[in-house]
């Protein structure tokens, strides 16, 4: 066997044995049987190999169905049941959005652990309401299911945004129509979001509303003041699901990052100039665009996943890893770093009632 052969198999051995070692021991719930959690929280849940001993839903049909589907979890239509287990240290909910305010008081008053999906609740008094049940009733571990925290991709632009200078960024979130639920809540707390995560608390310098014709459709264009930065937005349910578009463009002092749908995070630099004269006028040189993320369609492994590169699989890695003290608790997303989220869509939310009115 060769030298060369001999790192491969050591490499795979290695890996391997990584994965299989890794193993939690601790009991956990989902509330929540939607299509979310089919799609996205079960299948890492199982990957991970979480002992999972809960499923609760809304009806004792859909309990007893559950028990016949996954062997060896319990189905149950009884939160109570889940709480009054002392052997469940930690609680996933991923149900109606609306439901979640009461669902994550219950489990805080527990004193259980709890990932929940967001929205977590619909407003800032809300907000802080959970943040006192954690003081007063001692859960340990937080984290909100906003995943695009959790990206690579965010892992990649703050680590290169600490040795830039951001002047400011240009953010279009565009789906189609939204007409069951709120936009504002369900949907656009996710840009909203992201732009305070990566640039810190944001003032609403300017906000203009287009509503279409067609129910569930509605366009806002927004410039937010960050303390050293000027964001613009465009975030809309007045496009196409089909065609839905995430694309982040990022200006600073070395070049633009351009984010697309969490998906690839390019990076093309500026050219410099001489006595204020752009040198790319005068020369003709190709500007080079440098890759920094893309997932590798062709290699079928767990970090080319969408699940991965969309942040999914990572917060509820960080999640589990917390509750069985595997890492420290880095508050990546618990309910005080969303204050500046909540803060903001909250005044969106006032801006837009008295254009209405």
């Amino acid at each position: 066997m060769s030298a060369i052969q001999t790192i491969i198999n050591r490499y795979k051995q290695m890996y391997s044995k990584r994965f299989l070692e890794n193993i939690y021991e601790q009991q956990y719930a989902l509330v929540g049987i939607g299509k979310h959690s089919l799609n996205n929280l079960l299948p890492i849940i199982q990957h991970l190999q979480l002992p999972l001993k809960y499923i609760c839903c809304t009806s004792a049909e859909k309990a007893k169905t559950i028990q016949r589907k996954y062997r060896g979890i319990k189905g149950t239509n009884s939160l109570s049941e889940i709480l009054a287990d002392e052997n469940i240290k930690g609680v996933f909910v991923s149900a109606a959005p609306r439901a979640h305010f009461s669902i994550a008081s219950e489990v805080l008053k527990s004193g259980k652990s709890l990932f929940i999906e967001k929205p977590p609740c619909e407003s800032l008094y809300q907000l802080n309401a959970l943040t006192d049940k954690i003081k007063l009733y001692g859960a340990e571990h937080i984290v909100v299911g906003l995943q695009r925290r959790f990206s690579p991709c965010t892992y990649i632009l703050q680590n290169r945004l600490r040795k830039d200078t951001v002047h400011s960024y240009h953010y279009r979130y565009l789906t189609g129509l939204y007409p069951e639920r709120d936009a504002l809540l369900d949907l656009f707390i996710h840009p909203l979001d992201y732009v305070t995560f990566l640039f810190g608390a944001a003032q609403i310098k300017s906000i203009e509303t287009v509503k279409s014709s067609l129910k569930g459709g509605i366009t806002l264009f927004l410039i937010l003041q960050h303390r050293h930065l000027l964001g613009t937005l465009e975030l809309s349910t007045d496009y196409s699901w089909q065609t839905a578009q995430e694309l982040l463009d990022i200006n600073t002092s070395k070049g633009v990052y351009s984010l697309n749908r969490m998906e690839t995070v390019n990076f093309t630099p500026k050219q410099s100039s001489v006595a204020g004269i752009p040198l790319e006028k005068v020369f003709k040189n190709n500007i080079p665009t440098i890759n920094l993320y893309g997932r590798n369609g062709f290699i079928p492994t767990t970090e080319n996943n969408q699940i991965y590169s969309q942040g999914f699989y990572s917060e509820i890695e960080t999640f589990a890893n917390t509750v069985e003290h595997k890492i420290k608790d880095m508050h990546i997303s618990n309910f005080d770093s969303l204050k500046n989220t909540y803060r903001l869509m909250d005044e969106i939310r006032e801006q837009i009632q008295k254009v209405t009115q």
